[in-house]
């Protein structure tokens, strides 16, 4: 029973991360400039473990008895993406090579990269809705030896998804040289922050 519940939470929370979001993009952004990679990847992972627990040990019942806060979440995660977005928009409008050369300074601190990934895990509301809600919910079923299995394999699945997306993302560091590429990829980011901020919107606009 715990080995099933191991491989189900990691397999769930697989299909829950591997969605490609904001905060993939955010990720793979970081990975591929080299920027800050083992902060950003290991704070991701951790904020979703963090999640995933406590969803398990039942916040997931505790925020649906307040659907208030859905709400202002998403209209604060939706602003913050926004702003992501014109920045990224003004990068692909303006490109540089997005890999920086051996000898130049890494492009962000660490302090910039921590708060952006605190932003892009907390800010977004389907983040709870996916790890405290969804996957509380379906640990809630287990007795609790099987449940600590189940967020075990959650919290791994997590962990392996963001240090292979910002480890692996290096191998296009040949491409991102070109400041055409870091267009390209600066394009998409804008364009998708847009789009989720977007169906946040449009998702409160239809619930008035």
């Amino acid at each position: 029973m715990e080995f099933s519940a191991l491989i189900n939470g990691a397999i769930l929370g697989a299909a829950l991360i591997i969605a490609i979001g904001a905060q993939n993009l955010f990720v793979l952004r970081q990975g591929m400039a080299r920027d800050q990679v083992f902060i950003v990847c290991l704070l991701s992972s951790f904020i979703d473990g963090f999640l995933i627990l406590v969803g398990a040990l039942g916040l997931g019942s505790t925020i649906a008895a307040f659907p208030w806060l859905v709400p202002w979440a998403a209209w604060g995660g939706a602003l913050f993406l926004v702003g992501f977005g014109l920045m990224s928009a003004w990068r692909a409008i303006w490109p540089k090579p997005l890999i920086a050369e051996a000898d130049q300074k890494i492009v962000s601190s660490r302090k910039k990269a921590i708060m952006l990934t605190l932003a892009f895990g907390l800010l977004n509301p389907h983040v709870y809705l996916d790890t405290v809600v969804l996957l509380g919910s379906i640990a809630a079923g287990y007795e609790f030896a099987a449940r600590i299995h189940f967020v075990i394999g959650a919290i791994a699945a997590s962990f392996v998804w963001f240090f292979s997306v910002g480890y692996s993302a290096r191998m296009l560091t040949p491409i991102m040289k070109n400041p055409a590429a870091s267009r390209v990829l600066d394009t998409i980011v804008a364009l998708m922050m847009f789009a989720v901020a977007a169906n946040l919107l449009l998702g409160q606009v239809a619930a008035i």
